[in-house]
């Protein structure tokens, strides 16, 4: 376990980030990846739950990426002690598993988990994600994404739908479904006879309508009122 005591006012200004995995070369690995990523400092790295809540207890990070299968509490137990204790630790959750199967997505997310990527993610893909969750947003990776749409998504609208989904155009309804399913703007675009570009002015449409601000929104919303396309 290593930790950095004191921090230079570069690095203050940097996403503090604690690394959470079992194998030392998966831990020298994200070492390597982020070497160098400005804005992105990591304060620590932990073997175990024990070694993590002693970092927790010195200094606090932005960002938590962990991996599920850990010695003792898995990271999904561990997930769910950091998110029970919000008012002192005020931190997004990043999982970074090679459990991809729809069971642990699921317990991910309902523990507190505010991204999911697979292990073989590039470091493009990590440092985004990162970013995403340091500013208080969601990231699932693409696949990650598909799997939990198949997974939670219904053939009926919930009887909970939200009005605002009334003011959605009947494209645009297509789009949102096309969206929940896994669709990317291409496959859209492809699916519907229409541009790349007038997929992007719906799906900005959509958001400004349902008061969303991103493609995640747009991903928790179908998943909340249970919107698919068969």
């Amino acid at each position: 376990m290593t930790t950095n005591a004191r921090l230079n006012p570069e690095e203050m200004e940097s996403i503090k980030l604690i690394v959470v995995d079992d194998h030392q070369i998966i831990r020298d690995g994200i070492q390597s990846m982020l070497a160098g990523q400005t804005g992105i400092t990591i304060i620590g790295e932990a073997s175990s739950g024990i070694e993590l809540f002693k970092l927790l207890d010195q200094n606090l990070p932005d960002v938590i990426l962990m991996d599920i299968s850990l010695p003792g509490k898995s990271g999904i137990e561990l997930a769910r002690q950091i998110k029970a204790h919000a008012v002192t630790y005020k931190i997004q959750i990043l999982f970074l598993s090679m459990f991809l199967q729809e069971e642990y997505i699921q317990q991910a997310i309902k523990a507190g988990a505010s991204g999911y990527l697979p292990k073989n993610v590039t470091q493009q893909e990590l440092t985004h994600a990162i970013k995403q969750l340091a500013e208080g947003k969601d990231y699932y990776a693409d696949e990650i994404s598909k799997i939990i749409f198949k997974s939670f998504l219904s053939k009926n609208r919930s009887p909970e739908a939200d009005n605002r989904q009334k003011e959605l155009s009947i494209r645009e309804l297509d789009i949102l479904r096309l969206v929940a399913t896994g669709y990317n703007n291409q496959q859209i675009a492809d699916q519907l006879f229409i541009s790349i570009r007038t997929v992007e002015t719906h799906k900005n449409h959509i958001m400004q309508k349902l008061e969303l601000h991103s493609t995640a929104d747009l991903v928790k919303y179908a998943i909340r009122h249970k919107l698919t396309e068969v």
